[in-house]
């Protein structure tokens, strides 16, 4: 099979030639830009470039000389800057950013993110890694009229605004791909609706909206909505023919269970999230992949009720999301994209015997009767050994 092929085969639940695999297809299945300049050179590919079109999380974009190596196939259609400019990773070795990325390092070493206008975005601390956004801009709002008068933050939100192509670059990019290569294609729509709030009010804040105000919280969601089913329209009527896949995204579990109640998401994030996705769904063929991190088990059937036909990471370290139980249960309705190689223990500390290993053993379980695609539990970390990195895909790819 081609690519496109075996990721069409594999979402309806048939089993392809060989398991169809994802590295690179959306911002949490990727690879640190430390981690891929290392397994570029592990791989012996010296042309191209590393390109972090995620600065927050300093993911790369992966070239196709690298998909070519691991049988990878999944492109992403992703909005990006027009420009781009030289930088340096934490680690000394070259990239590039987004030229409308502007950093700053303080005095204390830390290093910020500034907006066109000064105001200080996301901070790298001195031992850190990544981009932690910072001061919400809804954070002292006291009542809906401080949002509504004020809507520029959410109509903007999830896009963005280093990174300056138009709808008919994102239409001329996936026309591209469509018509001259095989890779199967992933929309990346981006939309947070729970997370977005707690970026736009500050996580704390947002979580005691959700019990003590609801209306404030109600009223970031209502318009984020709103928000997204018009962005979706452009969206679709760009790129909606050439995708197979689009993404959204919404971090709703943690290591140990929801960050909220069923009953609280029910009551106040499903709705949302329903209309979202039903809108998507009615008016767009192909499947629809949410991303969320941690043990999400007790949502699974609403998930599936409103539309999610592919979830990911599939965190099966995180209490009750154990593989076995959640393809018997949901594996005639749901595929599942990751789940392939944990993240937090073993690809960054396992021998390259028991990386195989693992993954031998993810794929014993997830991939029969289709509905699998490999990719490892969240974004490869900037201190993952490209050893190890290979040994997954000489794993997947020869079992």
């Amino acid at each position: 099979m081609k690519s496109r092929e075996r990721i069409l085969t594999t979402l309806s639940h048939k089993e392809p030639d060989k398991i169809a695999i994802d590295l690179g297809g959306m911002d949490s299945t990727g690879i640190h830009g430390i981690a891929y300049n290392r397994f570029k050179k592990y791989l012996g590919i010296n042309k191209g470039s590393t390109k972090i079109f995620d600065p927050y999380q300093q993911v790369a974009k992966v070239e196709v000389e690298v998909l070519e190596k691991i049988k990878g196939d999944v492109i992403p259609i992703i909005i990006e800057p027009k420009r781009w400019k030289k930088s340096i990773l934490k680690d000394g070795s070259d990239c590039e950013i987004p030229e409308k990325w502007n950093e700053v390092v303080k005095s204390n070493g830390e290093k910020v993110a500034v907006d066109s206008n000064g105001n200080e975005i996301a901070v790298m601390p001195v031992e850190g890694y990544y981009f932690e956004p910072i001061n919400p801009p809804y954070a002292t709002a006291t009542s809906i009229s401080n949002i509504e008068n004020n809507l520029g933050p959410i109509k903007n939100f999830d896009w963005p605004s280093f990174a300056d192509e138009t709808y008919k670059d994102l239409e001329n990019k996936a026309r591209y791909l469509y018509d001259n290569t095989n890779y199967a294609l992933m929309g990346n729509f981006c939309a947070h609706i729970f997370a977005g709030g707690q970026l736009l009010r500050g996580f704390e804040q947002f979580m005691e909206d959700l019990i003590i105000n609801p209306a404030i919280a109600e009223c970031i969601m209502e318009n984020l909505t709103n928000s997204f089913i018009e962005r979706f329209k452009k969206y679709n009527s760009a790129i909606g023919k050439y995708v197979q896949i689009i993404n959204v995204n919404d971090d709703l579990g943690t290591q140990e269970a929801l960050q909220i109640s069923p009953k609280m998401y029910r009551k106040m994030i499903k709705p949302y999230h329903k209309r979202l996705y039903q809108f998507i769904k009615k008016n767009w063929n192909g499947y629809l992949f949410l991303h969320s991190d941690g043990n999400i088990y007790e949502i699974i059937p609403d998930l599936i009720e409103i539309g999610v036909d592919i979830i990911n990471p599939v965190q099966y370290t995180a209490k009750d999301m154990d593989c076995k139980r959640l393809k018997k249960e949901f594996g005639d309705r749901l595929s599942f994209w990751g789940g392939g190689c944990d993240t937090q223990k073993v690809l960054p500390f396992g021998t390259c015997s028991q990386v195989k290993e693992e993954v031998k053993k993810q794929i014993d379980i997830l991939a029969p009767g289709g509905g699998f695609v490999f990719c490892q539990v969240h974004n490869i970390q900037y201190d993952i050994k490209p050893e190890n990195i290979m040994a997954m895909y000489e794993a997947v790819n020869g079992y």
